[in-house]
C-alpha cells in the first residue's frame, strides 16, 4: 500500500492562522466588498444610488452645509474617518448634534493654495472628504474625483463639482419650534434633489426635516417621502 504525501503547501495551509495567497485575496476581496458602501440615516439612503455613500464616488451637496454634515453623521458614528476642508465656518456643535463622531473628523479650515495637494493626501488615508469647491478649477476638481475612484474613499464637495457622480441640491422652506414669538428653533423642513450619472440619472425627491427631533434627518412627509420626477 503506498502512502498518500500531501504536498507541503496543503500541510502548510492546514496548521492554525496559516492562510495560503489565495485564501488571503478571497479574504480581502470579501472586505471590500462588504465595506463598498459606508452608512447614512435613513431618511438620505433612497436620495442615494446605493443608498449610502458608495466608496469611489463623487458628492456634491449645493444649498445646505447642514445636508452635507449630515451626510457625515451615520459614517463617522460607524467608524469612518473623515476630513473637512477649507470650511472654517464649520459649526462643530451643530456637527455633532448632527450625530458627527468629532474624535473621527479632521479639519483643516484654511489650506490655502494647497487645498488641492491637501484633499488628495486625505483621500489616501481618510474614508470621506468633504471640500468646499469655490475654489477648485475644474481640471483639479476632476484629478481628484479620478482619485478618489482609485481610493476608494468618497468626496463630498460643498457646491458644484464637474463630473460628481451624485449632485444634491437643497431648498429650505420655514423653521419650527417658536411658540408665541419664543422658544427654540428645533428644525427646518427642505426639499431635496438629488440626480446625477449611471444609476443616479433619474431625479429623485424628498422632502425632509433637519436636523429632526433627534438630531438626525427625518422624513417631513409619510414614508419613503422619495418621489421620482418625470423625465421627458
Amino acid at each position: 500500500m503506498t502512502a498518500v504525501v500531501e504536498p507541503p503547501v496543503a500541510r502548510l495551509a492546514a496548521l492554525p492562522g496559516v492562510s495560503t495567497a489565495s485564501r488571503v485575496a478571497a479574504q480581502a476581496e470579501r472586505a471590500r466588498a462588504t465595506g463598498k458602501v459606508l452608512p447614512v440615516a435613513p431618511a438620505l439612503a433612497g436620495l442615494l444610488p446605493s443608498a449610502g455613500l458608495r466608496r469611489g464616488s463623487t458628492v456634491a451637496v449645493h444649498g445646505s452645509t447642514s445636508l452635507l454634515v449630515a451626510l457625515l453623521a451615520e459614517a463617522t458614528a460607524a467608524g469612518s474617518w473623515a476630513a473637512v476642508v477649507g470650511m472654517p465656518s464649520l459649526g462643530l456643535a451643530a456637527a455633532a448634534e448632527y450625530g458627527v463622531d468629532l474624535a473621527r473628523v479632521a479639519l483643516v479650515p484654511r489650506p490655502g493654495a494647497e487645498l488641492p495637494a491637501v484633499v488628495a493626501a486625505l483621500l489616501d488615508g481618510v474614508d470621506v472628504v468633504a471640500v468646499r469647491s469655490e475654489t477648485v478649477q475644474a481640471a483639479v476638481a476632476r484629478r481628484l474625483s479620478a482619485r478618489t475612484r482609485h481610493r476608494g474613499a468618497v468626496l463630498l464637495a460643498s457646491g458644484a463639482w464637474p463630473g460628481a457622480d451624485v449632485e444634491l441640491s437643497c431648498r429650505f422652506s420655514a423653521w419650527s419650534g417658536l411658540a408665541d414669538g419664543y422658544g427654540h428653533l428645533r428644525e427646518r423642513r427642505v426639499e431635496v434633489r438629488a440626480h446625477g450619472r449611471g444609476a443616479a440619472a433619474r431625479p429623485v425627491s424628498a422632502s425632509l426635516a433637519l436636523p429632526g427631533p433627534a438630531e438626525t434627518p427625518d422624513p417631513a412627509v409619510p414614508a419613503p417621502g422619495l418621489r421620482e420626477e418625470a423625465t421627458a
